[in-house]
């Protein structure tokens, strides 16, 4: 997690001075601050931001604002309290920053805490959406400071935080933003990925003034490119930042041409679910399917059905599921291994055995497309028979006329295709990719690609599914 001092998953990692000094010179760029002046980190660590400034005002012999640091977290702030407590100008409170009574400051400054929803209470969750425009969807807590801190800046005073990137492109920070959008944003510094020792977060710098927006936003990129952009929309951001025209001349998307684009199929226990086919019990092979995973997808090509694992399905070919009674010997398998299956979250809306997600088997089970959800560099491969049912580590595609598969494919392994997606996926560690179905469904289709895929009606004929005994020659062997 990052925070004033920025917190890692794993434990406390201070932002590095060098990265505090250059925030503090965007800060105070062409305006050196007051006496009179407030600033504050609203989640101050051990005061790594407050030093900072301090620092720059002796190195330029201005005077030193009155400064407020926030800090939830006790250690810390006592920590912080003790460094600074001979300052009369610099006040450390232990509070919550987003519950905190409204103030207006001159100049803010920090690396607020970076959690995911999953680290929420039912509780917090519910009072942050009441309360934040940016708690949709699966927000992270980064996104409600972002917010909180734009309502504490006074008419003309200037902030810099430095966060994940992800807020420039993800949708669930399409309200983030929005508002953004409304104020003049100065600067977007994409920081070397490097700069926090050992974390690899893709750090952006951000600087916002709040008046309004009247000059294109100065954007570096992490190569040491300079240019201006607007930004102006709710939409993905880094098309534009990267200096990518983000108009589309076609208008048919992936989406339009597909009956699915959709993530692997999530069972919550893939150590029981999940079976290699030699060691298999000979009894379970009626409702075993052969599937595959991310790290399978490897040599160019396509997919040969028989695969080294199968997935063992409580599910009807119409992804209804089946009664314990109906499962034999797959539901004497799964009893002894009740009290691990009710461990999953699911199962509190859910019967226990059932996947952490119901599969769609009448369009998982067709000719399709496939790819890794995290790459080097986007690829896809054929499941031509489709009897393949992927794992949530694989997305699939699957295209409304099955006999095009070939067209659509050698498309979307293209360099047009891969441009488009490395300018608008998310990225994970060591600069690979995060494929996901909102990205994967608005892939501009050119003309020729997506008349080739509409000459037929889509078919959903049940009588063309493979049953589940159809597979008992592939998992006998």
């Amino acid at each position: 997690m990052f925070g004033g001092d920025a917190h890692h998953m794993r434990g406390f990692v201070p932002t590095p001075s060098e990265i505090v000094d250059h925030m503090v010179d965007r800060l105070f760029r062409g305006r050196a601050p007051e006496r009179t002046d407030n600033l504050l980190d609203p989640g101050c660590g051990t005061g790594a931001f407050l030093a900072g400034v301090l620092r720059w005002c002796a190195k330029q012999g201005a005077q030193a604002p009155k400064m407020v640091g926030i800090e939830s977290d006790a250690r810390r702030a006592r920590v912080a309290h003790t460094n600074f407590e001979p300052l009369s100008n610099v006040q450390v409170r232990r509070a919550d920053f987003l519950t905190s009574p409204a103030e207006s400051f001159d100049f803010i400054i920090g690396n607020p805490p970076y959690v995911a929803i999953y680290g929420f209470s039912d509780d917090e969750k519910r009072n942050y959406r009441a309360t934040y425009e940016t708690a949709r969807g699966r927000f992270d807590l980064y996104l409600l400071f972002f917010e909180r801190a734009l309502r504490s800046l006074k008419p003309g005073g200037r902030m810099v935080f430095i966060t994940p990137e992800k807020f420039l492109y993800v949708e669930t920070a399409a309200p983030l933003r929005r508002l953004l959008s409304k104020h003049a944003i100065e600067e977007i510094e994409l920081v070397n990925e490097k700069s926090f020792s050992g974390l690899v977060t893709y750090p952006t710098i951000t600087t916002v003034v709040n008046r309004p927006a009247v000059r294109a936003t100065a954007v570096r990129l992490r190569d040491g490119t300079n240019h201006r952009c607007v930004l102006d929309r709710p939409g993905s951001w880094m098309p534009i930042i990267r200096g990518m025209s983000d108009k589309q001349s076609h208008h048919t998307t992936l989406k339009d041409i597909c009956v699915r684009v959709s993530c692997g199929v999530a069972t919550g226990a893939d150590d029981i679910f999940i079976q290699e086919l030699e060691t298999m019990e000979p009894e379970l092979a009626n409702f075993a399917r052969p599937t595959i995973a991310g790290r399978e997808l490897t040599t160019p090509g396509e997919i040969e059905s028989q695969r080294g694992y199968a997935m063992l399905i409580p599910y009807n070919e119409y992804g209804e599921l089946l009664a314990v009674r109906e499962l034999g010997a797959l539901g004497s398998y799964l009893s002894r291994k009740q009290a691990r299956l009710k461990e999953r979250t699911c199962v509190q809306r859910k019967p226990w055995y059932a996947f952490h997600e119901t599969p769609p088997l009448p369009e998982i089970l067709r000719p399709k497309i496939l790819c890794k959800d995290i790459t080097e560099a986007p690829h896809f491969w054929i499941d031509r028979k489709g009897l393949l049912v992927p794992r949530h580590s694989v997305y699939y595609i699957v295209p409304a006329h099955a006999r095009k598969i070939d067209r659509l494919c050698t498309y979307l392994n293209s360099p047009e295709a891969s441009r488009w997606l490395t300018e608008h996926c998310q990225r994970a560690a060591n600069g690979f990719l995060r494929l996901q179905s909102n990205v994967l469904k608005l892939i501009p289709i050119p003309d020729e690609v997506a008349r080739s895929q509409r000459r037929e009606p889509i078919a959903h004929r049940q009588a063309d599914l493979p049953g589940l005994r159809d597979f008992e020659s592939i998992t006998a062997r």
